[in-house]
């Protein structure tokens, strides 16, 4: 029988969404705290944790295809994707597809000189990679072409959590209908609808409050950025799923890799910037 000692020093047990619940909670309120914090000190500020984490999540994805035995070629990916980011904040829209077209062709210049074996594989990645983190991102930054741009990224995180640590929550304590069992066997539609209603919510809150918006917009955002955070997440399951991988990461207890966290953040920018662009006029 083992001791009351060894008892203790056993690892916790995981939720019925297969994380540690606690160190779950605790990361993903440390992160959103340091990208609110930063709103609060510049905008250059709030650039600097975008450029970051952009940058990790690059090289987690890299990394994670290179299992496959992809070489993507991150020189021309990562100096692309600086300038994409630094192009959609200083130049906006314009420069960002600008800075992305040159990028597409650095990287098919830049994997061409080492042969042709393997070429359309690897190259295919680079602009994979360069979409999926580099280009989502930079919605992210064209928020911060707005006067009210503090209000709007606050809208985007705090409805993008909600939607994360309520599904989290509802599928760890009920769920037990399968959403999606041959992609993501710990997602479940109990999971979903704690998504909606956790995303509704902040949605009410934040756009009527940060925003000066309608209800309705703020309502309607939450069920939009549930829906396409849920098929973010769901994506990255099925990549790690192709690729044989739990996690992209280990950088973030209770979640895995960063890019185990920005999974429903980038698919959710492009879609919230839209939606705020059309329904919430500039204060």
């Amino acid at each position: 029988m083992p001791s009351d000692s060894a008892a203790s020093a056993a690892p916790p047990k995981p939720s019925r969404a297969g994380r540690n619940l606690t160190a779950a909670i605790v990361v993903g309120a440390g992160l959103g705290a340091v990208i609110i914090a930063s709103l609060f000190v510049a905008k250059e500020a709030f650039l600097l944790v975008v450029l970051a984490v952009g940058g990790i999540g690059t090289w987690e994805l890299g990394k994670a295809l290179r299992t496959a035995s992809v070489r993507v070629p991150l020189v021309p990916v990562y100096v692309g994707g600086l300038a994409m980011l630094l192009g959609s904040y200083y130049g906006g829209a314009e420069a960002l597809s600008a800075t992305m077209a040159l990028t597409l062709i650095a990287i098919m210049v830049f994997r061409l000189v080492e042969g042709a074996d393997g070429f359309v594989r690897d190259a295919t990645a680079g602009v994979f990679v360069t979409a999926y983190v580099p280009l989502l991102g930079s919605f992210v930054v064209l928020m911060l072409a707005d006067a009210d741009w503090a209000g709007r990224i606050v809208v985007f995180v705090v409805t993008t959590i909600a939607s994360d640590t309520g599904g989290y929550l509802a599928g760890a304590l009920l769920g037990k209908h399968p959403m999606a069992p041959r992609i993501s066997p710990k997602k479940s539609w109990e999971g979903f609808a704690g998504s909606v209603l956790g995303s509704m919510l902040a949605g009410w809150l934040t756009v009527v409050y940060t925003l000066d918006g309608p209800v309705w917009v703020g309502l309607l955002l939450g069920v939009v950025v549930a829906t396409v955070a849920t098929i973010g997440d769901l994506g990255e399951s099925v990549i790690k799923r192709d690729l044989g991988i739990k996690d992209m990461g280990t950088l973030l207890p209770g979640h895995g890799g960063m890019m185990d966290r920005l999974d429903s953040l980038l698919v959710v920018a492009p879609v919230c910037w839209l939606v705020l662009y059309l329904l919430v006029p500039v204060a």
